[in-house]
């Protein structure tokens, strides 16, 4: 396969461990070494790294807070575990008790199954919900029915009305299926999440009104985490606010080559036909003002210029929501199809800074936990499990420094580990997925994302040309191509090819066409592999483990602390 670069000269897309001294930005690691990537000043300055050590719960350094506060258990409320009748008013009613009250408060669940037969919202701060364990003996949450049935809210008609309006149709003949998708493909969970009347989904841009602004930036360094203001007068330490980008010169605007470098891949259409609706998103603390000079609680995604504005804007949010110690159980139910989810789906979550779930079994679901406009959440310790077909494990989208921790995705899923439109700065970190392994980055201006030290089970092809895996399978519409931006990072990724495959073979790792500005470094796997992806990333240490550096964001974090 080739591409030719803007000199018109062809640019092999295909590289090979055997073309390793050939290649200027592929080079081995020798064992424990540090990747040139990390220690060599000319590599470093070509080929930058995004600090992703931000990623997560109060900024990656934080502890999640283990005070429960003041107790409301729903068996005090009428809730019977294990009785075989539905559980749903007990439930409700205890939440309404908890949100009464003022300050930290814990909805506890007893041991035992708890049946729920209709949407649990969430829609306060410092609220946790909790059981005693996700394993055997632990709290289940039993759901026996889809959103599709229970849901009698109006929070989807805009996506409702978007995938009549862009014809969004499920096709596959072979298998005789043309259905519009469904509301519950990427959205709404059994717990939503979500500040009380908010937006819970935005897709009409008529809708779209901007936050209100508290400043405008002036001058800011990418990488920097200090931003000069026009006034710091609306500014105070301990905000949590919104800095946004906006395609302010429609498709010749600054953020894009900001955002995709000197690429001539077309960007689609959706990058600047919304201009009430910011392009970037990031969503941070104020941790300092002096003067006209505002301190930042972790690195800005982009310069702030006068030919690339952004804006330090309001953000209506929750804080300190927390999900732990549960089973989600979903009944044993067909699976229509990708798109056609019918929404057995664990939690929704949006319009939240500061948040965790952690310890949590998610079984038979459409798709496990699903994310939108948020920032700094930890999600810890998660696995997904059943026979039928899910669309999302754990899905990262439109969302700000979220460390997805631990994840084993153990059922059969489209997209197991997922970064989507709009998510920056988002780490999926030790992942292990079970069978069928794809990395999603999902188009529509996500970038600066980072797969780290993750376990990817494959099952190569052997072709005409010998064996073959596609490793990246990203969705997205041609408006909001390509499928990524820059910086997005594959670090000392282990794939496992099975004893099937000879072990004298060496196996093709490819792609489709992706984005501008990935880094691959040290992906390894039990076979010889090489690496096809397009465009042509940076590329060091195939089929090497980074042995001085099994994690990058454990290295970055670890800097950072020193």
């Amino acid at each position: 396969m080739r591409l030719p670069d803007r000199a018109g000269r062809p640019l092999r897309l295909a590289l090979f461990l055997s073309a390793a001294a050939a290649c200027g930005t592929m080079a081995q690691a020798r064992p424990g070494d540090l990747p040139r990537i990390l220690t060599d000043r000319a590599t470093m300055a070509a080929n930058p790294l995004p600090d992703f050590s931000y990623a997560g719960y109060g900024f990656g350094t934080q502890p999640i807070p283990g005070d429960d506060g003041t107790v409301v258990d729903v068996t005090g409320f009428g809730a019977i575990p294990d009785d075989g009748l539905d559980d749903t008013k007990a439930v409700l009613r205890a939440l309404a008790a908890a949100n009464a009250v003022k300050g930290k408060v814990t909805l506890r669940f007893p041991r035992g199954r708890t049946q729920i037969t209709e949407v649990l919202r969430i829609t306060r701060s410092d609220i946790t919900l909790d059981g005693a364990g996700a394993g055997a003996g632990g709290s289940e949450l039993w759901f026996p029915r889809p959103l599709k049935l229970i849901d009698k809210s109006h929070d989807y008609d805009e996506l409702r009305d978007y995938l009549v309006r862009e014809k969004k149709q499920q096709v596959e003949p072979e298998h005789n299926i043309d259905y519009l998708f469904t509301e519950y493909s990427w959205a709404g969970g059994m717990i939503f999440v979500a500040p009380e009347g908010s937006r819970p989904v935005s897709y009409d841009a008529a809708k779209d009104v901007r936050d209100p602004v508290l400043a405008k930036g002036v001058a800011g360094k990418q990488f920097a985490r200090t931003l000069t203001v026009d006034s710091a007068t609306r500014l105070r330490v301990g905000d949590v606010v919104q800095l946004q980008w906006f395609s302010v010169d429609g498709p010749k605007s600054a953020i894009l080559k900001s955002l995709y470098g000197d690429t001539d891949l077309p960007i689609g259409s959706h990058h600047w036909t919304s201009p009430d609706r910011p392009v970037v998103v990031q969503a941070t603390r104020v941790t300092a003002v002096t003067g006209r000079t505002v301190t930042l609680g972790d690195p800005l995604l982009h310069d702030v210029r006068a030919d690339q504005p952004a804006v330090l804007a309001e953000w209506r949010h929750l804080t300190n929501v927390g999900i732990q110690n549960l089973r989600f159980q979903f009944p044993d139910a067909p699976a229509f199809g990708h798109h056609l989810e019918q929404g057995y789906n664990g939690i929704y979550m949006t319009g939240v800074f500061d948040g965790w779930f952690r310890n949590l079994v998610i079984d038979q679901s459409d798709s496990g936990i699903l994310t939108d406009n948020a920032a700094s959440l930890t999600i810890a310790n998660v696995t997904t499990t059943g026979a039928r077909r899910a669309h999302y494990s754990v899905h990262v989208g439109a969302v700000h420094n979220v460390l997805v921790r631990d994840l084993k995705v153990e059922n059969p899923v489209i997209h197991p580990l997922s970064v989507n439109t709009r998510s920056t700065r988002s780490v999926f970190l030790r992942a292990d997925v079970a069978a069928g392994a794809v990395l999603d980055q999902h188009s529509g201006s996500n970038h600066q994302n980072l797969f780290d030290q993750v376990t990817l089970h494959i099952d190569p092809e052997q072709g005409k040309d010998g064996w073959v895996y596609r490793l990246w399978v990203g969705g997205g519409a041609p408006y909001w191509k390509p499928g990524h931006g820059l910086y997005n990072t594959l670090w000392n990724a282990r794939l496992v090819i099975p004893e099937s495959v000879p072990v004298d073979a060496t196996v093709a790792i490819t792609s489709g066409l992706e984005g501008p500005g990935e880094r691959i470094v040290g992906l390894h796997a039990n076979r010889r592999i090489s690496v096809h992806y397009d465009p042509a990333p940076y590329i060091e240490g195939t089929g090497e483990a980074v042995a001085g550096a099994p994690s990058l964001y454990d290295y970055q974090l670890a800097r950072r602390r020193k």
